[in-house]
């Protein structure tokens, strides 16, 4: 029943984002100077303008699709969902660019723009109103699911906190399930237990929406009983992946073969999104390289006129999953700069394996001015565009660092470096303990999405003019 009315509820979202889509293109076809047909003149509907009908009308609900937008939002934030449309209505104007280009079509080339921003502003207000309808209606008592919580102890009631600091969330929890000898909370009314052997009868006679496993590690052995029991019954569970142990990264559904599988890595983003991710690396590189070329040949040409040595300084850095690559920048320093770092070792005031001086006597003056405002850097986008780097993630360390890490810090490694970070906007000249950015960069790994980098990207601007770049 619940499956059948979310399929109900998936298939007239997907109808009514079509319908908007298509209403928005006919009124945008109205209006001349979006689509470049003089005033009065008559539309001929040609193949080319058809196919860019169709893309318009369907790359956004495939989008949606893709990012998740059409699964139930009951526990998503408002950041998250924000984020999600937001990549969907990029990535629809994208495609019907594209598909206007490539077939053609009798249209300004600054239509794809102007109809994406106008659908991007329809449907996010179609969303946002409904996830806003919802959660309001969930705080009523409208609209609510029941959960049986499988566990008695710390874990069961931490997730009945949750529940209760969610109401939106519209979640009802009607009972908990554990062995009758358990010692039970105080905070778990006793009149609510159940006992472990009558969980097929409880999801048989009652209205159970889902089950959430909070029971101890002790109790793993008995679980099959219970995933079994969920399973003949239809009842959709969750299980708490902490059950595996407190310092895991949290499961992905995988496979191994024909068999399901949760893997437990270091990073397990949705492919999809790192694609997108990807792909806004490629564009913003591509569009940063060609605006920043002039300025980059003019710091170049200034480097080589002010100190002896080349104007590009090369080093080997360490990228994801520890490959070895080049990473290109303008020289700041003496030439020798790295023949003199021994001397200067005292001097180092950073903790940990990285090498840091506030006041550096390798800088060059130029190369002091160049590094305020991060002019230096900018050939980096070089290696963001040839997938070395990316433009938001944690900074490439050096060889030598990456030896003397610790086992745990090494999942620095797992996400692809940036030219920017958490440290970077977080005011890298006051973070002077390895073991704090070390912190913000796993920080940033757990809690990565593609709004998290458009953040990020949006506070390095005001770092980069008030020269926080040293």
């Amino acid at each position: 029943m619940l499956r059948t009315h979310s399929q109900s509820v998936h298939s007239a979202l997907v109808a009514l984002d079509v319908a908007l889509s298509g209403t928005v293109l006919i009124v945008m076809l109205s209006f001349p100077f979006a689509t470049g047909v003089r005033s009065g003149a008559a539309w001929q509907l040609t193949p080319a303008l058809l196919a860019v009908a169709l893309c318009a009308c369907l790359a956004w609900p495939l989008a949606l699709q893709q990012l998740g937008l059409y699964d139930s939002q009951r526990r998503s934030s408002l950041d998250d969902i924000v984020g999600r449309l937001a990549m969907a209505g990029i990535v629809s104007t994208l495609l019907i660019t594209a598909t206007a280009y490539i077939s053609g079509a009798p249209l300004a080339p600054k239509f794809p723009l102007l109809f994406g921003a106008a659908q991007f502003s329809i449907l996010m207000t179609e969303r946002l109103a409904l996830f806003g309808l919802l959660r309001m209606a969930r705080r009523l008592g409208r609209n609510t699911r029941n959960v049986l919580i499988v566990g008695s102890g710390p874990r069961a009631v931490s997730v009945k906190r949750r529940i209760e600091q969610n109401p939106h969330w519209g979640l009802r929890v009607v009972g908990y399930v554990d062995d009758a000898d358990t010692p039970i909370s105080p905070e778990i009314d006793a009149r609510s237990m159940r006992k472990m052997v009558e969980m097929r009868r409880i999801l048989r006679d009652e209205v159970i929406d889902e089950v959430i496993i909070a029971a101890p590690r002790s109790m793993f052995v008995q679980m099959s009983g219970l995933v079994s029991a969920c399973g003949e019954a239809g009842i959709p569970f969750t299980l708490l992946s902490d059950v595996f142990g407190d310092y895991l990264p949290p499961p992905a559904v995988t496979r191994f073969g024909s068999l399901a599988a949760l893997r437990f890595a270091p990073v397990h983003h949705s492919q999809t999104r790192i694609a997108v991710k990807r792909a806004l690396d490629i564009l913003g590189a591509a569009i940063g390289l060609t605006i920043s070329a002039p300025i980059i040949g003019a710091a170049a040409l200034a480097v080589r006129l002010s100190s002896p040595g080349p104007a590009f300084f090369r080093q080997t850095r360490i990228g994801l999953y520890g490959r070895r690559f080049t990473l290109y920048k303008l020289r700041t320093m003496v030439a020798d700069a790295e023949q003199q770092k021994d001397a200067l070792a005292h001097l180092n005031e950073m903790s940990g394996p990285v090498f840091k001086i506030r006041k550096d006597p390798r800088v060059t003056p130029l190369g002091s001015w160049l590094r305020r405002f991060s002019i230096d850097e900018l050939p980096q986008l070089w290696n963001v565009l040839r997938g070395h780097m990316s433009l938001v993630g944690p900074r490439p360390p050096l060889p030598h660092e990456v030896g003397q890490y610790e086992t745990f810090e090494r999942r620095r490694l797992s996400m692809r470096p940036g030219l920017t970070c958490l440290w970077q906007i977080g005011g890298r000249n006051r973070v002077r303990d390895f073991d704090e950015w070390v912190r913000m960069d796993l920080e940033y790994i757990d809690a990565w999405s593609l709004t998290l980098d458009l953040r990020i990207l949006a506070q390095t601007i005001p770092v980069v003019i008030r020269a926080e770049g040293q």
